[in-house]
């Protein structure tokens, strides 16, 4: 620092001047007079050879004030402001996308428990509407088609609502033919259309027809638990034909779901009607598991669109195709249909509607919510059939029953498990682990410093062992 005394003898006027801390002058060169001065009445303030500004800068550096950085005096936290006041506006926009994020996950977790809800209801009016059914119309195949045929109605309900949420000015016509390049690029043909539709119109009948005539001979529970079985056929499937991950996990629930049906068939003995509603409960799971496996082969790409498109196309070839075959088993006396006024049109038309918002549930709840949360709700049928049983039809289980019910159920949630799981698992658990660690540390810390101070307020002196 130069003192006043020094620039007075230089006969120019007196001022404080403070120099760096890295003096860069050379011995046997004089600083020019006055020079302090011009920097005090310089307005712009001037940056020195190692970035520091003038007058500011060096008395903030020379009294240490925290928080300072050289080069950032008050002109450039002026300017610096600025950039600052932008960020509540930033930190603003990323809480409102975070929040519309939370929102929209929440909303569709909410919905997907809302889906669990009426995929389960629905699942459980139709069964019990069937066994409603039968006890004054026992013509389970024709049920079964007159069922089957209302799955035309798929595609204009898509439609419709497809117009309602996207206002589309799109003709129910070009609307149509867009979807129809599920079966190619030339559209829907008759030739195509048997050779697309047919495998997939004949399983999803022989499913339909399997698990009424179960329901001839079993109660609701038991065909309802034994039609579970399909999640562990589609992996099966998937593993053979579309040589999906291979999981140990899913090998142990498929033998589960194969020792809850020999538990179900040995619950009564194997004979009588018992043992044939098991093999038909499991037939039906079996060809519902290759729909799905062969569906996902050849359209597993498809759509909502498409995928309505494909239904009501299988519901036209049921109609056109498949009408002769009630007509066969009418004259063949195998199923007697009577008039047409003595048909029970109610509990027909109650059973076709239930089913058919079952399998729009199932469809577009996959695309809508989270496809376990559909596989759920069939799950809950169970003991929701279970109850309507128990309660109005009083029927008594069996211990043999009861626990086979719940091997099925058990290993059908073993097959809704992710196929990361045991990473997933392994993380979750080296995580709590760390965290009890964390833990323990800190509590080992806290008693030392309690120790001390005990040992303090008492007089003692603690000393380390070597």
């Amino acid at each position: 620092m130069i003192s006043t005394e020094s620039v007075l003898e230089s006969g120019d006027q007196p001022c404080i001047a403070l120099e760096p801390l890295n003096n860069t002058h050379l011995p046997g060169k004089a600083t020019p007079a006055g020079a302090g001065c011009a920097a005090l009445a310089d307005g712009n303030p001037k940056v020195t050879a190692n970035g520091v500004h003038d007058i500011e800068d060096r008395i903030l550096r020379i009294t240490g004030y925290y928080g300072y950085n050289p080069g950032y005096s008050s002109h450039r936290r002026e300017d610096g402001s600025e950039s600052h006041a932008e960020t509540p506006g930033s930190e603003t926009s990323g809480e409102s996308r975070s929040y519309q994020t939370c929102t929209n996950a929440a909303l569709k977790v909410l919905g997907g428990l809302l889906m669990v809800l009426c995929v389960s209801s629905s699942w459980v009016g139709t069964t019990q509407v069937v066994k409603l059914t039968f006890q004054s119309f026992s013509c389970p195949f024709f049920i079964s088609w007159f069922s089957s045929n209302w799955n035309i109605l798929f595609f204009p309900i898509y439609y419709s609502g497809h117009m309602i949420i996207t206002r589309d000015k799109q003709t129910p016509i070009q609307k149509f033919r867009e979807c129809s390049k599920l079966f190619g690029e030339d559209g829907m043909t008759l030739k195509i259309l048997v050779k697309r539709t047919a495998p997939f119109s004949i399983l999803w009948t022989l499913t339909n027809y399997l698990y009424l005539l179960a329901l001839k001979k079993l109660t609701a529970t038991d065909v309802s638990a034994l039609y579970c079985c399909h999640k562990a056929f589609v992996f099966l499937l998937s593993w053979i034909v579309l040589k999906d991950r291979f999981m140990g996990v899913r090998i142990v629930a498929a033998i589960m779901a194969i020792t809850g049906i020999v538990m179900m068939a040995y619950a009564d003995g194997f004979h009588g009607d018992s043992f044939v509603g098991v093999a038909l409960a499991v037939g039906s799971a079996s060809t519902s598991a290759l729909y799905k496996v062969l569906f996902k082969m050849f359209l597993g790409s498809a759509n909502l669109g498409e995928v309505a498109h494909f239904l009501s196309t299988m519901g036209f070839f049921n109609l056109i195709f498949i009408s002769c075959v009630p007509l066969i088993l009418y004259f063949t006396r195998v199923e007697h249909l009577g008039s047409l006024s003595s048909l029970p049109w109610g509990y027909l038309c109650g059973l076709a509607g239930l089913w058919l918002v079952f399998n729009i549930l199932v469809h577009v709840g996959v695309v809508l919510t989270y496809p376990i949360l559909i596989s759920i709700g069939t799950l809950l049928s169970v003991p929701g059939n279970a109850a309507v049983d128990v309660l109005k039809h009083e029927v008594i289980f069996s211990v043999v029953r009861l626990a086979a019910t719940c091997i099925i159920c058990l290993g059908f949630l073993l097959l809704l498990l992710p196929e990361e799981w045991d990473s997933v698992t392994l993380r979750f658990l080296a995580n709590i682990a760390d965290k009890k660690s964390e833990e323990h540390g800190e509590e080992l810390t806290e008693s030392s410093v309690n120790t001390r101070s005990r040992s303090r307020a008492n007089g003692a002196v603690s000393i380390p062992l070597a």
